[in-house]
């Protein structure tokens, strides 16, 4: 029987120095890109680090540099198809700038989030970006004041709080109030999503202005989870107590997907007899049947955005605002 593999020992700047017959403060400055050696002592010096398989310690560099070459991003929910895009657009922006991406996953749970953002503070990240919180103003502006440099995806701040890339979605709720009654929908109800989100709100506000501006109002609005199945059970109810409703704009696609579920469950055809519209227009969308209407976020895109503008504040301290992201109204087979 062979015996257990021994841990193998780290490889330090001192190792590769001996290997190489130099100082370690030499190596450090080859490795480091920072001259001070001759063409033969550099290739003599990497031929040494890779040979010993030498890899240097980012969190330790960072101690002695004040950087620790990465940067923290909180999602809601990761199974959300919405965030992965994000996630990808933030990797690919953070990987190319020479920055590692620290992943964690909120669950919808704003004291999670608080605690989340404390740990990425232990870890020394250079930054975060916070995609969607669900906390309060007053406990989140608290919870980001310790940390060199942020960004919020989907929530305002002040300049000296946060960088904020925000989607415009009161305009992209007029859009599809709009939409809905150019094709002849009068009755028209609203899935508002959570309650404690900040985006559901902005669309709550364009979805009932535009109704007033047709002088209309909503048929009934309903607050659920982001989830298929809070898409489900809300357009279930608003079925029972809204009879005759023609049209259901909902805060999500993951929520327009548990509504036609339910439309189905009731007998009801779409669109013929009732109208449905999403938010986001996630990879899933254009694939049901019915194709479904949805408002486009470019969310890798935005995820690109929110890292260069996080990078721009760390180096420079910069207090641009940030960017206005409005949606793009796709129509397809559900309206």
């Amino acid at each position: 029987m062979s015996r257990p593999k021994e841990p193998e020992s780290k490889i330090t700047i001192a190792d590769v120095a001996r290997a190489a017959g130099v100082s370690p403060m030499t190596v450090s400055r080859v490795l480091n890109d920072r001259g001070g050696a001759s063409a033969e002592t550099s290739q003599r010096i990497i031929l040494a680090a890779s040979e010993l398989n030498y890899r240097p310690n980012p969190f330790a560099r960072g101690l002695r540099s004040d950087r620790s070459k990465a940067i923290g991003l909180l999602v809601p929910d990761i199974t959300n198809p919405f965030f992965p895009e994000v996630i990808r657009g933030a990797e690919d922006a953070a990987s190319a700038a020479g920055y590692n991406l620290l992943l964690s996953n909120v669950v919808e749970n704003s004291k999670r989030e608080e605690e989340l953002i404390e740990t990425l503070l232990r870890h020394r990240v250079d930054g975060i970006i916070v995609c969607s919180p669900r906390l309060p103003d007053a406990a989140l502006h608290k919870a980001l004041a310790p940390h060199r440099a942020v960004v919020l995806i989907n929530r305002e701040a002040p300049n000296e709080v946060a960088g904020t890339i925000v989607t415009d979605y009161e305009t992209g709720a007029s859009r599809a109030i709009d939409h809905l009654v150019e094709r002849g929908r009068r009755k028209i109800s609203i899935i508002a999503g959570p309650r404690s989100s900040f985006g559901g709100k902005s669309r709550l506000v364009g979805f009932r202005k535009t109704l007033a501006a047709h002088g209309l109002k909503a048929q009934g609005v309903v607050y659920c989870d982001p989830t298929a199945a809070g898409g489900q059970t809300a357009a279930a109810q608003l079925l029972a107590e809204a009879p005759g409703v023609d049209a259901l704009v909902c805060y999500n696609d993951l929520n327009a997907i548990g509504a036609m579920k339910a439309c189905r469950a009731a007998g009801i055809s779409i669109p013929a007899q009732i109208a449905l519209i999403g938010f986001d227009d996630i990879p899933t969308a254009e694939l049901l049947s019915p194709a479904l209407t949805t408002l486009r976020v470019q969310k890798r895109e935005m995820g690109e955005e929110a890292v260069r503008l996080l990078l721009s504040r760390i180096a420079t301290r910069n207090r641009q605002h940030g960017i206005v992201i409005v949606p793009e109204l796709i129509i397809r087979e559900t309206t």
